[in-house]
């Protein structure tokens, strides 16, 4: 038996399921789930992020939250968070960079949220001498301010899609086709819960949700508002969903979204307004993550770097800091946002504000 033939039979029994359904078995089936079998990371693996593109990422991040939590009063303890942790490089590069900050180690209690047993087994190898403690989810956080990174994790959070039919909304579904998985859509009915964008769309125009980030951006608010400490949210999106962005990708290469589950990563964009309605923190301007990391030091960093380095080594840095930062690259398709409580200053790098665009 396959995933493809699982939901195969499942739709025969149950009818069509949401995106989100499928999104959520292709990525965490216990038996199939691409998360829960594999690693995917890496030239080897289906894409490489931010943290395996060069170290100066991981350093200028864990940097910005230990200034964070320097201006909220070093409180002590705190946990040290990352949401989605891949291969611990993140985390690693934290702990390396901050080694210097007085107190901050002492106070802080790692924790990775993280739900793939192959991942966890990799953080381990990576963060030996940090003491990770492991949760599902976050929920599972402990009762202390969380100074928290989520680099490409809202990303792989399922999704709905709902195409805009007159006053209603039609929403895709997975059904079958000859037997086949196949794409499809409901019959147009109104949604109250999009309501508000009946106003900013047109006939045929699509527009994706996800509950489960809006539960997770709600709970990291509250966290942070009641308890302190700073949410940094990383990730390829913009501010307004809009348009059909769920995507599957394969060896680095675009494939379709119902190919071979359980074998492909699947994405959809980021809504940052959604996150920042949900959250009852604080939360600063979207950001470029190409602006970002040039506030925070990288290009100084990235000169410090290559004066230690020559023939390929150098070119490879050179094409690291160009790939984080150059707007053609991921220094524009990245987004960055802050959630904090409203009684402190945004991290630094980014600006408070005002209220919700």
């Amino acid at each position: 038996m396959s995933l493809a033939g699982h939901l195969a039979r499942r739709i025969a029994a149950e009818g069509p399921m949401t995106l989100a359904d499928y999104m959520s078995a292709c990525l965490l089936h216990p038996d199939w789930g691409y998360y829960t079998r594999r690693d995917p990371l890496g030239s080897a693996g289906d894409f490489i992020t931010a943290p395996e593109t060069s170290q100066m990422f991981g350093e200028l991040i864990g940097l910005c939250l230990a200034q964070s939590w320097l201006d909220q009063g070093a409180p002590t303890p705190f946990a040290l968070v990352e949401l989605g942790p891949g291969r611990g490089t993140l985390m690693a590069d934290i702990l390396r960079a901050t080694r210097g900050v007085p107190g901050f180690h002492a106070a802080a209690r790692v924790v990775l949220v993280e739900a793939s047993p192959v991942l966890r087994a990799r953080q381990a190898l990576a963060l030996p001498d940090a003491a990770p403690e492991w949760v599902d989810d976050v929920e599972a956080l402990p009762d202390l301010p969380v100074f928290c990174v989520a680099n490409e994790f809202f990303d792989a959070l399922p999704v709905r899609q709902f195409r805009r039919d007159g006053r209603g909304w039609r929403e895709t579904v997975v059904g079958l086709r000859d037997g086949a998985l196949s794409l499809g859509l409901t019959d147009p009915a109104p949604l109250a819960a999009l309501s508000h964008r009946l106003a900013d769309t047109g006939d045929g125009m699509v527009v994706e949700t996800s509950a489960a980030a809006i539960s997770v951006a709600a709970t990291l608010g509250a966290r942070v508002e009641a308890r302190g400490g700073a949410v940094l949210i990383v990730d390829y999106g913009d501010w307004r969903s809009q348009g059909d962005t769920f995507q599957a990708l394969r060896a680095h290469r675009p494939v379709g979204v119902l190919e071979d589950p359980g074998a492909c990563d699947l994405t959809a964009h980021v809504d940052f307004e959604a996150l920042a309605r949900a959250a009852p923190a604080a939360h600063t301007k979207m950001t470029p993550q190409g602006i970002f990391l040039e506030r925070l030091g990288i290009t100084p960093r990235a000169q410090a770097l290559a004066a230690g380095l020559s023939g390929a080594n150098l070119d490879q840095h050179v094409a690291a800091h160009r790939r984080l930062t150059h707007p053609e690259e991921m220094g524009t398709l990245f987004k960055v946002m802050a959630l904090y409580p409203h009684k402190a200053s945004p991290p630094p790098g980014l600006e408070t504000a005002n209220h919700l665009e």
